[in-house]
């Protein structure tokens, strides 16, 4: 496995592309191209989690794809962490929208530059987050043909397209979750988080929509894998039904699983992303076989029809 650390900005540390590049060999594609996944974790724009990382991307890499955990701009800048509720925060100009959705531009951009070096099949290149990460994989998903991200690059449109997203626990309408009850630390988080994105705690109407996936939705938009859970209380699984729903009027293909329990959060829903016992849910750990499955649709390997020994023991059958 090819491993490295691509930093994006030369005066910056934290927004990175990590690289989990499957090694070629004669026994496997020898020389033929995979697909590839971009990761995005989640952490409320705040701040990029690890348990949404390099364990997620070695899962994908389980399925035969070239995996990339992409670390894009927060406003911890590359520090997990979480304000203290009520306090007053200062912008951040380097993380506010529409930044982390042009990074996964970026990382197209690179993923494109380094196809062949890395044997990157282009036309199979996949985006998934998580919650947060999810939220910037689906803005990604809405905005790609616009010129807010091929202008900006200052490149063709169809260099940026994603040929599907996996979106786990996903935010998709912030105008439905302005009105959306929240507790005190809910409320303090979603303020935040908004301060981390677009700059204020309560944004008005016109950006509300502008950063609302659900309400954006076109014929350009990638086919979709969702999921979530019906118990989180942080992001609520209407986001993922207003997502589906969208797709649906589109005539997006899509996919959506809901399970019955879980808290916000559980990435993989295995030991392998938790540290606790109440992020090991056996139950939505399925996800990621759905998601391996609906991906295998459109990302099977370019595999030969039978294995060499195989064909030479067909051979010599005919042969005597």
């Amino acid at each position: 496995m090819i491993s490295e650390v691509i930093k994006f900005y030369e005066d910056r540390e934290d927004v990175t592309l990590t690289t989990y590049v499957i090694s070629d060999s004669p026994e496997l594609l020898n020389g033929k191209k995979r697909p590839a996944i971009i990761i995005c974790p989640g952490g409320a724009y705040l701040g990029c989690s690890d348990r949404e990382g390099e364990a997620v991307a070695l899962r994908f890499a389980s399925m035969g794809y070239h995996a990339f955990v992409l670390r894009y701009s927060t406003y911890f800048e590359g520090k997990m962490g979480f304000p203290e509720l009520g306090a007053e925060l200062k912008v951040n100009e380097k993380c506010v929208h529409p930044t982390p959705m042009r990074e996964i531009g970026k990382a197209i951009l690179i993923l494109r530059e380094n196809a062949d070096k890395w044997l990157i099949d282009v036309d199979k290149i996949a985006i998934c987050g998580f919650s947060a990460g999810a939220h910037n994989c689906a803005m990604y998903s809405v905005y790609w043909d616009k010129p807010i991200i091929s202008g900006y690059f200052n490149e063709r449109p169809e260099l940026f397209r994603p040929a599907a997203a996996i979106l786990s626990y996903t935010l998709s309408d912030y105008v439905f979750m302005r009105d959306f009850p929240k507790g005190p630390m809910e409320k303090g988080l979603f303020a935040a988080a908004n301060v981390a994105l677009v700059g204020c705690e309560e944004p008005d109407e016109e950006k509300l929509i502008e950063i609302s996936p659900a309400l954006q939705v076109s014929e350009n938009t990638p086919p979709m894998f969702l999921w979530a859970t019906a118990e989180d209380t942080l992001v609520p699984v209407q986001h993922t039904l207003r997502m589906a729903h969208a797709l649906a009027d589109k005539k997006i293909p899509f996919e959506v699983h809901v399970f019955e329990e879980g808290a916000h959060g559980l990435s993989l829903s295995t030991q392998a992303t938790a540290k606790a016992k109440t992020q090991v849910l056996p139950d939505a750990s399925k996800w990621v076989s759905m998601a391996e499955a609906w991906l295998e649709k459109r990302f099977a390997l370019p595999l030969e029809e039978i294995a060499p020994w195989e064909a030479m023991e067909q051979i010599n059958k005919e042969k005597y």
